[in-house]
């Protein structure tokens, strides 16, 4: 189902790019994408693939990723994107769980890719990019079987901020509703270039994006990012799109000598991850001319959700939103699945068609998440009056410090708003009497000339409610986060446990 996409694309624009690499000087057009994809798919069955079998991809923005993409979906197997990111030991654990049967490997991450094979029997068959060009003129690009809307396409697993990775289980059909949500909610239209540098290994690059701009017939634009090769990719390849966290737009203003790169051909500049605040949205936008789209959604929700439009920032800037995208619905529930009214705390849920069918192998977690047809997203948040959607924080994050709940959003949005502050996490930590007790790490605005723990704490207290106040405070030249820009909260805490 998801390769007829790219097949249609191969047959109506041959010619045209269908996905570009700068940094190597590579163009691969809709037709060579294509029969690249097909040729590796007749390579998969000539060594044993069949249909179902998973094959997992360790691979990084490259057009390589794409060829394996589709070609493993071609083949008529299941896509196990892995983080290039991840030590030996991390993706051995995805490749045994996911049961994969394959794997396709980035030529310069042999080594980590050889261990985290060798650690699973399952993996019969291993293939580094560097052996790709020789199979595309040995093995045949056609006669592979056709998926139905209900076969697997993929296994993403999570980003484990809270624990072991769970494998989000999504169809074809989901696949394909995510996809073609995001073309027509971004306005990605044929002839638009979408600049991908945030891991396609991870569900909002891919399915959004990757799927989103297959789906319309617009062409990708591959690097790995960093504030320079977003602004300079951006200019020299003219693209209309690109989606990355606050934090990549955020870094991406405070380069010297911006206004040397001419960033008018973009028609939108999309965020997720987390939202931006009205402070934020003003600075980036003195930047980035075209509209600034926040999305909400997660994984298991494929990830469809809600839209923070243009027109809406920077008056609702800080919110998710008020409309759900198309083929989603969101309430805000209490813990017995009620509506709560406005400006009371509740748990967002999700329907929709384009989300998981489950958890791989891990029925009880399904069973948590996945009620009713309603994904159960563990986001706390308040709608207001105007029905705008503010998130508060996740529901495994709040602290019960002596039985009162504290969200650490609440304290992080007053924290990053502190003169002296460029950024700030707050967690829990286990206290004798109270039970938890608030920290926060922060980065100072000022690395050469920090502020005092004290001075900080004093604009908190006049801000904030006494039990909301972190009760110690450290210094950090970074906030650590995975390739999502999600804080590691687990990673706060044995930081505090020291």
């Amino acid at each position: 189902m998801l390769t007829a996409l790219l097949e249609r694309n191969a047959r109506k624009y041959p010619a045209d790019p269908g996905v570009k690499w700068p940094e190597k000087g590579v163009t691969l057009t809709w037709a060579e994408l294509n029969r690249r994809a097909g040729t590796l798919a007749g390579y998969l069955k000539q060594h044993g693939i069949k249909r179902g079998d998973k094959v997992a991809v360790f691979i990084s923005n490259r057009p390589e990723f794409v060829v394996a993409f589709f070609g493993i979906l071609k083949a008529g197997a299941v896509v196990v994107p892995v983080n290039v990111k991840l030590t030996p030991v991390e993706a051995a654990y995805i490749l045994d769980n996911s049961e994969s049967s394959a794997l396709l490997y980035e030529d310069e991450l042999r080594t980590q890719a050889e261990q985290a094979a060798a650690a699973c029997p399952a993996v019969k068959t291993t293939c580094s990019t560097a052996e790709f060009p020789g199979l595309y003129n040995r093995f045949d690009m056609n006669g592979h079987p056709a998926a139905v809307p209900g076969d697997v396409a993929e296994i993403i697993y999570t980003s484990g901020t809270t624990g072991r990775p769970k494998g989000v289980v999504l169809s074809h059909a989901a696949v394909y509703l995510t996809g073609s949500m995001m073309a027509y909610e971004g306005e990605i239209r044929f002839g638009d270039r979408v600049l991908q540098l945030m891991p396609l290994t991870h569900s909002a690059p891919l399915n959004l994006f990757l799927t989103g701009a297959v789906f319309a017939g617009a062409s990708r634009v591959l690097g790995s990012f960093s504030p320079a090769a977003l602004v300079e990719l951006a200019a020299q390849e003219k693209t209309t799109h690109f989606f990355g966290a606050p934090v990549a737009y955020l870094l991406a203003s405070r380069l010297p000598n911006l206004d040397r790169y001419d960033l008018s051909a973009a028609k939108r500049w999309i965020y997720g991850g987390a939202s931006m605040s009205r402070e934020a949205v003003l600075q980036v936008s003195r930047h980035f001319p075209g509209g600034l789209m926040g999305v909400y959604g997660l994984t298991e929700a494929g990830p469809n959700g809600m839209a923070l439009y243009p027109a809406e920032h920077p008056e609702f800037a800080g919110s998710i939103g008020r409309r759900a995208t198309v083929n989603a619905e969101l309430r805000v529930v209490d813990e017995q699945g009620r509506d709560v009214p406005a400006g009371e705390p509740g748990e967002i849920i999700i329907r929709t068609a384009g989300g998981m069918t489950g958890y791989y192998r891990n029925g009880q977690a399904t069973r948590e998440t996945l009620k009713d047809g309603w994904i159960y997203t563990g986001d706390m948040a308040r709608k207001d009056e105007a029905g705008y959607l503010w998130i508060i924080d996740r529901k495994k994050d709040m602290i019960i410090s002596g039985g009162v709940n504290v969200y650490p959003r609440e304290v992080e949005d007053v924290l990053t708003a502190c003169p002296v502050v460029a950024d700030a996490a707050v967690t829990g930590v286990p206290h004798p009497e109270w039970g938890e007790t608030v920290v926060a790490l922060v980065v100072p605005r000022d690395a050469a000339n920090p502020p005092s723990a004290e001075e900080i704490l004093a604009y908190c207290r006049q801000r904030l409610a006494g039990y909301k106040v972190p009760r110690l405070i450290r210094f950090a030249g970074v906030i650590p986060r995975n390739a999502s820009g999600k804080v590691l909260k687990n990673e706060i805490r044995e930081q505090f446990g020291r």
